[in-house]
């Protein structure tokens, strides 16, 4: 097998996102300028060079990983996973004094324990090397350095550079995650979701942490993922395009938009919260976007006469007993928005439609999400300021 210039060459990109993220990371992938091949639950394909790959791992928000398709074969068992890989040019990717890992998504009756195919991986690249070089890279389970991936389904088998490395679902800012922080990548998503103008005012009760507050703000002031990461997988394959890099990142602080007049108001009534929000929201660099308040979600300040949105992420009442105690809680926030704001839609993301039912409003839209191992929804309110007519 003979590898073409990477930086150059236009293969297979798999961008990789959590469960029901891809009608967002697709729309994502589009702004950028992309045609996406095919959509899928998990993740989005499109064709693609190395350099479309920095440039993605760069300004994606939804996004997990990105992987850049070196070589697609027929596989019936782990022989054939090593023999296929040692005839892969390794040498023109990796060094002896580099470092890689190798991760893996296996379904195949041969294999029980995906460790053994990732064993299989490295062997390959290993015995590779060691012919043609005379040395060989080291190897282990961390993911600051080079990546592989093998993808294997049945009888067809799929090797990657994963240029990510570390996951791109977190975005680098979040110093003090606090209690049950929602990941970034679907924070992100969940603001996408909405009818958000990205100008108005946006106002999130029960902020924990402030990641619904601070990915809002992010997206208005169009700060990309990449303003706070300096190290991804594809620095670390041989010969990389660095100037590529560098003219991509720089344009990232060219392309930041000021918004005097943008007002994003946060609340929590725990002052652990509030400290926690102010730091991360200095870590992203945009602090004096946010009001942070100390208060009840029933206190938060709404200003009137605005076309905003009101976000809430309340517990979902995970632990036995908790559910009775949040029904009053639900209540209180369907009162809150009926009372205090006239005007705006209305968002409440919760993995408890049965505790949702206890808003007393009927959602206009409900827009599936899932989080960990939940269900969840982001519910649409329209809170009308008049008579509906």
């Amino acid at each position: 097998m003979e590898l073409t210039n990477l930086s150059t060459s236009a293969k297979r990109i798999i961008i990789t996102c959590s469960k029901r993220l891809s009608p967002y990371l697709e729309l994502e992938i589009i702004e950028l300028g992309f045609t996406p091949v095919r959509t899928f639950s998990t993740g989005v394909e499109l064709l693609g060079t190395m350099n479309d790959c920095i440039r993605l791992n760069l300004n994606l928000r939804c996004a997990s990983q990105v992987l850049y398709s070196l070589k697609e074969f027929p596989s019936n068992s782990p022989d054939d996973i090593y023999r296929e890989l040692f005839q892969i040019p390794w040498e023109r990717l990796l060094t002896n004094d580099s470092y890689f890992s190798v991760t893996s998504n296996v379904t195949h009756p041969s294999i029980n324990n995906s460790l053994y195919a990732n064993v299989k991986v490295k062997d390959a690249i290993a015995d590779r090397m060691r012919n043609k070089t005379g040395g060989r890279p080291n190897s282990g389970s961390s993911l600051e350095a080079a990546v592989i991936h093998l993808f294997w389904r049945n009888e067809t088998a799929e090797i990657f550079i994963d240029t990510s490395g570390e996951t791109l679902a977190k975005h680098g800012y979040r110093k003090i995650p606090g209690k049950a922080p929602m990941l970034e990548a679907l924070a992100a998503a969940t603001i996408l979701a909405t009818k958000w103008d990205r100008h108005s005012t946006f106002v999130n009760p029960m902020c924990g942490s402030a990641t619904i507050a601070i990915e809002a703000t992010l997206i208005a002031t169009n700060r990309r993922p990449g303003l706070f990461r300096d190290n991804y997988a594809f620095m670390h394959i041989k010969d990389f395009d660095d100037v590529f890099f560098e003219k991509e990142r720089s344009m990232l602080d060219e392309k930041i938009i000021d918004l005097a007049n943008l007002k994003v108001i946060a609340t929590d009534i725990s002052e652990d919260a509030i400290n926690i929000s102010k730091i991360n929201a200095g870590a992203a660099g945009i602090e004096n976007y946010i009001e942070f308040t100390r208060c009840s979600f029933e206190d938060t300040p709404i200003p009137e006469n605005t076309n905003g949105i009101v976000f809430l992420n309340p517990a979902y009442g995970e632990r036995m007993g908790e559910e009775k105690q949040l029904e009053e809680t639900y209540a209180a926030i369907g009162d809150f928005m009926k009372k205090k704001c006239k005007g705006y839609t209305g968002y409440i993301f919760t993995g408890n439609l049965a505790l949702a039912k206890k808003i007393g409003l009927k959602p206009k839209r409900k827009i599936e999400f899932y989080t960990s191992k939940i269900d969840c929804r982001l519910l649409e309110y329209e809170l009308y300021a008049g008579t509906r007519r």
